[in-house]
């Protein structure tokens, strides 16, 4: 039962998978919006530039049914001639091309802002399979679709037959009246009808818009394996990760044991801590932890630092101190000052006297470490 639920594909879908998807040209879409708007912007343009337009082409026709004897002697002059008013024409619908253009532009970015991806109109053969096209057809998908043509079928031409029962005194009218006045009431007719049944489509627009939104959500959820697997992808093997920061671990020790010979000194527990110290006048404002470790790396430290002529300096309350309030390459605490500064003069005199001879400095003790500082004296 468990292995069947993670199977079942009942989780939102992740932001990851949101953006492979969009990526992959897989957003929302609603045609009948994108449908509805067109409608709109082309019936709402005509309707307000009719009189430009009719006037224009008006012109346009009146000049083109005019006889140029030109034209009758040189038939070579005639494609110039419809060139030049075929671009008439299309400066005269120029406006109404660029609303539609804009409009069908416009709708489709309401649902899913800008994008542009070539993977969307890649080739599939899949979409041109007989059998997929049959599978579509009688899915839920299908229905859905064939449930919106019959209401729109039935919504638009309900308003249609609404129209031409209420405009039916206007319609009859037209018969009695002069040619240019009956043409511009039925282009004034047409066009409020236009306007009317495509307006009409707005209330399959606002059950369509929902239903491609809740859709397109449905076929991006994820099963709780995806999540699984997707999470691995992006946060990594646990084991791997494990392993990388196991290498971390081991490179950083590599390089805290590389810098144990150039310490001056190194104070320890004795045996349970080791903190190596190094001060550098004129380079550091105050001495830094170069090296530290507990048990078997105090061990290492102690052995690497006797290899390499460091001192040793046994101060269990400041080892324990350091130990706890540092980390590698920090300056010691303000605190530590005072005993450190004991350590690092101790450990002066000790290389000096090696170095030229003399007397060999007394090993400080009770150095002054607060009590709060210490774990051991604190707990």
């Amino acid at each position: 039962m468990a292995e069947d639920s993670d199977l079942e594909k009942t989780e939102a879908p992740s932001q990851r998978r949101l953006d492979k998807a969009r990526e992959e040209g897989q957003v929302v879409q609603s045609r009948e919006l994108s449908t509805f708007a067109v409608l709109m912007a082309g019936g709402g343009a005509l309707w307000a530039m009719a009189g430009s337009m009719g006037t224009g082409f008006a012109q346009l026709l009146r000049s083109g049914l005019q006889f140029d004897t030109a034209l009758a002697d040189d038939p070579s002059r005639l494609l110039t001639r419809l060139a030049q008013q075929t671009g008439d024409a299309l400066l005269i619908l120029a406006p109404v091309l660029g609303l539609l253009a804009l409009a069908a532009l416009a709708a489709p970015m309401l649902l899913h802002g800008w994008l542009f991806t070539g993977k969307a109109v890649a080739p599939k053969f899949s979409r041109i399979d007989p059998l997929s096209g049959i599978k579509r057809m009688l899915s839920a998908h299908g229905l859905v679709e064939m449930s919106k043509a019959l209401a729109k079928v039935v919504l638009l031409g309900g308003v249609a037959v609404w129209l031409l029962w209420h405009d039916q005194e206007a319609i009859v009218g037209l018969a009695s009246q002069s040619a240019p006045n009956a043409i511009a009431h039925m282009g004034d007719l047409l066009g409020r009808g236009f306007l009317f049944i495509s307006g009409a489509m707005i209330f399959i627009v606002i059950a369509d818009v929902p239903f491609q939104l809740w859709n397109h959500h449905r076929k991006l959820k994820m099963t709780r394996e995806e999540l699984r697997q997707e999470a691995r992808e992006s946060e990594g093997d646990p084991q791997l990760k494990a392993r990388v920061r196991q290498m971390q671990r081991e490179v950083a020790r590599r390089r805290m044991m590389a810098e144990i010979p150039h310490a001056d000194v190194v104070v320890t527990n004795p045996t349970h801590y080791a903190v190596a110290l190094k001060y550098r006048d004129g380079e550091m404002r105050a001495p830094r932890v170069v090296a530290k470790g507990a048990d078997l790396v105090a061990a290492k430290i102690r052995a690497l630092a006797l290899e390499n002529g460091v001192p040793l300096l046994e101060a269990p309350p400041l080892a324990r101190a350091l130990y706890a309030h540092t980390d590698l390459g920090d300056e010691i605490p303000a605190a530590l000052y005072a005993a450190v500064a004991e350590v690092l003069a101790y450990v002066f005199q000790l290389r000096r006297a090696r170095e030229v001879g003399g007397h060999v400095p007394d090993m400080p003790v009770d150095l002054p470490v607060p009590p709060e500082l210490d774990p051991q004296a604190a707990s």
